[in-house]
């Protein structure tokens, strides 16, 4: 009999101390469904501070009802793989990265991180790391001095080397936020077939960008994670009476009929309008939408309602964007919490 408790004791405490950890989880964790709509919130990390700072805001961010949240890092992190790409001491540690994700499933909210791809490689007179450490892979090699005279850099889609980096900055970043899902960027990308790039001069933008996608796509979905990225290059501005920025002009929208349908697109719209004909025109062509907004109440209350009239289970949800906040006070701003709560409301 002693031996019969000796080896029982230890398995009820067990069983005990489970059940006691499972009472104290957070209702939001409890309440989680993999198929509820995404009420997504952008952020950007550009430290491990900042990516505290955003989980001290968790729980006031799960009480509005976020469920997920993607950290655009960048090169804001301590890449083992590529430590040339480090941008400052206070960069993301892998072990920060696990205590955030942590975080976040003790409030039911998914991670997932962001690396901007193709575009984005500059931000007025700073080049980012990729291209300051390996200029060759500049989509324009050595032009415009300073950044004076484009919008932000691009690196060169068939650089033959740019994607064994590229790859290797993706892997360690859902290794570290243990993710099953990855936002590429890809948005404002107006350097793509230039005509000072070995490579691509003379080439189809839409063809080179959808090439771009379809290898980032082909990495991603051969480790089993769902690839996002912004829709703006995938939405002709002349067809949807749309400006330069939240729709191409520069010839990459075809890219949308050449690239796998199984991407998760974010088709961005900051202003009010009667109706956003980026998402009928990109569920047409059969993928599936996370519609983002920003910084106007009564743009974001406009741009869900007109998603979730059409109706269709390809509308994922909302995905709030957060560019210029405080961290510390995301969860009070007011445009966000207009979003979660339009989203909670019945329909």
């Amino acid at each position: 009999m002693y031996t019969t408790l000796s080896v029982l004791l230890p398995l009820v405490l067990l069983a005990v101390s489970v059940a006691a950890l499972a009472a104290d989880a957070p209702p939001a964790a409890a309440a989680r469904k993999p198929d509820a709509p995404w009420r997504a919130i952008h952020v950007m990390t550009g430290s491990a501070e900042s990516l505290d700072r955003l989980e001290a805001q968790l729980p006031a961010l799960a009480a509005l009802g976020a469920n997920v949240i993607v950290c655009e890092v960048n090169y804001n992190f301590d890449y083992s793989s590529h430590p040339e790409l480090k941008a400052h001491a206070g960069a993301i540690t892998k072990a920060a990265a696990r205590k955030f994700v942590a975080a976040c499933r003790r409030q039911g909210i998914r991670a997932i991180p962001q690396l901007n791809c193709l575009g984005h490689q500059s931000w007025q007179a700073n080049t980012a790391a990729l291209l300051k450490a390996h200029p060759e892979f500049d989509e324009t090699p050595g032009q415009f001095p300073g950044n004076k005279g484009i919008y932000c850099r691009s690196w060169c889609p068939q650089h033959p080397e740019v994607n064994k980096v590229v790859f290797a900055l993706m892997d360690e970043l859902l290794d570290a936020f243990e993710a099953d899902a990855f936002h590429v960027g890809m948005d404002e990308v107006f350097l793509v077939g230039s005509e000072h790039c070995p490579r691509c001069k003379g080439q189809d933008p839409a063809k080179l960008f959808a090439k771009a996608v379809a290898d980032y796509h082909g990495h991603l979905a051969g480790k089993g994670v769902q690839m996002l990225m912004w829709g703006d290059r995938l939405i002709d501005a002349k067809a949807t009476g749309l400006g330069e920025w939240e729709a191409a002009a520069n010839g990459t929208a075809p890219a949308a009929d050449l690239i796998p349908k199984d991407i998760i697109i974010c088709p961005w719209h900051y202003n009010k309008r009667e109706e956003y004909r980026s998402i009928p025109a990109l569920l047409a062509k059969g993928f599936r939408l996370l519609p983002a907004g920003w910084n106007k109440p009564d743009a974001v209350e406009a741009l869900i309602g007109y998603a979730l009239a059409q109706k269709d289970p390809r509308v994922l949800g909302y995905m709030a964007t957060t560019w210029s906040v405080d961290v510390r006070k995301i969860s009070e701003y007011p445009p966000l919490i207009r979003g979660m709560e339009k989203m909670a409301a019945p329909r």
